[in-house]
């Protein structure tokens, strides 16, 4: 639930945050009647993002053995690349994010185009919407019980609207800069585990050997399908009995993504 409602949360925030300002610049511009582009390219985005949802959901299950195990290596191995470079993205991007929507905003009202405004709206949502598909489909295949990956992925949309909404209108006291850092930490560790869940499909799928198929196996002690092994798994990739390869790939990745993620910006220097 919680890894769910974290993917949700981040995503549909950040979505909200653009649509926001591109909303507000509209209203202190008096172009309160180009509102409705705003919304239909948003409109257009979500149902995008449903459909490429619903296809690789579809084409997952056609897929079983060997072949389900590659399919679902390289899902996990494309949701930790792309989830990382939404990370950094959202970073380098933050401090200037207004003024360069501003800038493409004011570029399209001077041309009087209405579907330049569909297509700003459409870009910023379905980007947010095809990683959180990726995302979420990764994150099913480690989850707890499928009902509460659910509910925590509905709460996490509607906190974000709802945290967007308040921004939009001035009333929301959320630090933003914290939250995306907390939020970020939470998403490089969730992207560790996706690696190594990664490397272990790829040991069951026969393509990459583990070296040591078990470094520990501590599975008597806290077991992988216990409510806190869950949990665990789908926070952070716990794996009570890793491989070499699957320890060394998650370690590595997780040092360096926290230790470029906290080096100083040439900005903050």
């Amino acid at each position: 639930m919680l890894t769910s409602l974290l993917i949700t949360l981040r995503e549909g925030l950040e979505a909200a945050l653009i649509i926001g300002i591109i909303l507000a610049y509209l209203a202190r511009s008096d172009s309160r009647p180009a509102f409705r582009y705003v919304w239909t390219g948003t409109a257009l985005a979500v149902l995008v993002s449903l459909i490429a949802g619903a296809a690789i959901y579809f084409l997952a299950g056609e897929f079983s053995g060997q072949a389900e195990e590659i399919f679902e290596g390289i899902a996990m191995f494309l949701a930790a690349g792309v989830l990382t470079w939404m990370i950094f993205w959202m970073r380098r991007q933050a401090i200037n994010i207004k003024v360069h929507l501003h800038a493409q905003i004011h570029s399209v009202l001077t041309s009087g185009s209405s579907a330049g405004l569909v297509l700003l709206a459409f870009v910023v949502v379905v980007r947010e919407g095809i990683e959180t598909v990726l995302f979420l489909f990764a994150a099913t295949r480690v989850s707890e019980s499928p009902a509460a990956f659910t509910v925590g992925g509905f709460l996490g949309l509607f906190l974000a609207v709802g945290i967007g909404y308040s921004i939009y209108k001035g009333t929301s006291r959320l630090n933003l800069r914290t939250f995306f850092n907390v939020t970020s930490v939470v998403l490089i560790i969730f992207a560790a585990g996706l690696l190594a869940h990664g490397i272990h499909e790829f040991h069951e799928a026969g393509i990459i050997a583990p070296v040591i198929e078990h470094v520990w196996d501590i599975n008597h002690i806290l077991p992988e399908k216990s409510t806190f092994g869950r949990f665990l798994t789908a926070i952070a990739g716990y794996n009570g009995n890793p491989s070499l390869v699957e320890v060394v790939a998650y370690i590595v990745y997780l040092v360096a993504a926290l230790g470029l993620y906290f080096r100083p910006t040439p900005a903050a220097e």
